[in-house]
């Protein structure tokens, strides 16, 4: 991370700090019950490699070298941390020398990191008691967290999270883990067979922070409006009701708003994709897969109460819930029209990802990508 003066516009370490110190406990498990769960997640996850790749006929050639971790939450966080580190350098840097250039400027600095570190950390705390699952697609090694030697990503699994789920839904333990499984592992070998697809994807991201022209003081504001919301003070509009933008939406010049919707569209497939995948898999492998999916479907759409809706809307999480409903359904039409062969043509380049607007209408990216006219 670039820094003036040895100052960062966001204290790292204070985030991490302050996340596993907020984040709530997992349930009450037992030792012996604990590890029980990791070995599952694990002998889950080594089945749903070949479970995914025979569905999906894409095969990673070196899916081996790609970790499959189980963490706790305050391991989740290290992890997240290392990552947005990483990938939010330019970003900052850019930020931080525009500081340095104001009266003060190193001062609020100090003060800024510290006070950013902490409302980070709120943040992490939050999302920490609720990813099931991740694929990290830019994953920095850590001597705890090993990542692909390639520089690559690691497939992370929240076991207490999984625990609590699974709880909350009633469902069987042994076919929630395996769901769950199928779904991240889906996320892994998109990546790990479709080489040129990380490095799109990082490209994207960093000509759209490359883009971003946002006084430092604004991003700390709505980060701090963030950080009220999980406090319970309600920032309040004109006419009292309660102003609930997305942060994403800070930094949208028009070039952006083009990349953003690329992001979207490719967000969407790789989300529609898995859950695609998992519904086609889970059938011969999950006995109470419609259950699951029922149950996990009106968790989803729901949240889990004002404050949880509060926060996704501010986060931008109310677009991923779409994504998913929508890219799913952009998977299915275009494989029940072309077959899985014709589908994986979306593999092939950047050129054949599909447009925002193709997710809409699949008809579309058949039309273009398999030169039909019908």
């Amino acid at each position: 991370m670039t820094s003036l003066g040895g100052v960062e516009m966001v204290d790292w370490n204070l985030a991490v700090s302050t996340a596993t110190r907020l984040v709530r406990p997992g349930p009450e498990i037992s030792r012996d019950e604990a590890r029980e769960v990791v070995a599952e997640l694990r002998r889950h996850a080594e089945a749903s490699e070949e479970h995914v790749r025979g569905f999906t006929r894409l095969r990673p050639a070196r899916a081996e070298d790609t970790p499959v971790l189980v963490v706790d939450r305050p391991g989740w966080v290290r992890a997240n941390v290392a990552g947005f580190r990483e990938l939010l350098s330019p970003l900052l840097g850019k930020m931080q020398e525009r500081r340095a250039g104001m009266p003060g400027g190193a001062v609020l600095g100090a003060v800024g990191g510290k006070v950013t570190g902490v409302e980070v950390g709120m943040l992490l705390s939050f999302l920490a008691s609720r990813v099931l699952g991740q694929y990290e697609t830019f994953a920095p090694a850590t001597r705890e967290l090993p990542a692909a030697p390639d520089g690559g990503g690691r497939l992370l699994l929240v076991a207490p999270n999984v625990v609590h789920v699974e709880r909350e839904l009633d469902v069987a333990p042994h076919d929630f883990r395996l769901w769950v499984c199928l779904h991240e592992e889906t996320h892994r070998t998109q990546f790990t067979a479709v080489p040129w697809l990380r490095d799109h994807l990082r490209g994207e991201i960093q000509a759209f922070l490359s883009e971003t022209d946002v006084d430092p003081s604004t991003l700390l504001e709505r980060l701090r409006e963030v950080a009220q919301s999980l406090t319970g003070a309600r920032p309040q509009g004109e006419e009292g009701e309660r102003t609930e933008h997305s942060i994403v939406e800070l930094v949208q010049t028009p070039a952006q708003r083009e990349i953003l919707q690329r992001l979207t569209a490719v967000m969407s497939l790789l989300e529609g994709h898995a859950d695609y995948v998992m519904d086609g898999v889970g059938p011969n492998v999950v006995p109470t897969v419609v259950e699951i999916r029922e149950k996990f479907q009106k968790r989803r759409a729901s949240g889990a109460g004002r404050l949880d809706q509060a926060l996704r809307k501010l986060l931008g999480l109310d677009a991923k819930l779409r994504q998913y409903r929508d890219g799913e359904r952009f998977v299915r039409t275009v494989v029940d029209e072309v077959g899985m062969e014709g589908f994986n043509k979306v593999w092939t380049s950047p050129n054949t990802l599909p447009t925002k607007a193709e997710i809409a209408e699949p008809a579309g990216w058949i039309a273009r990508v398999h030169r039909r006219t019908d």
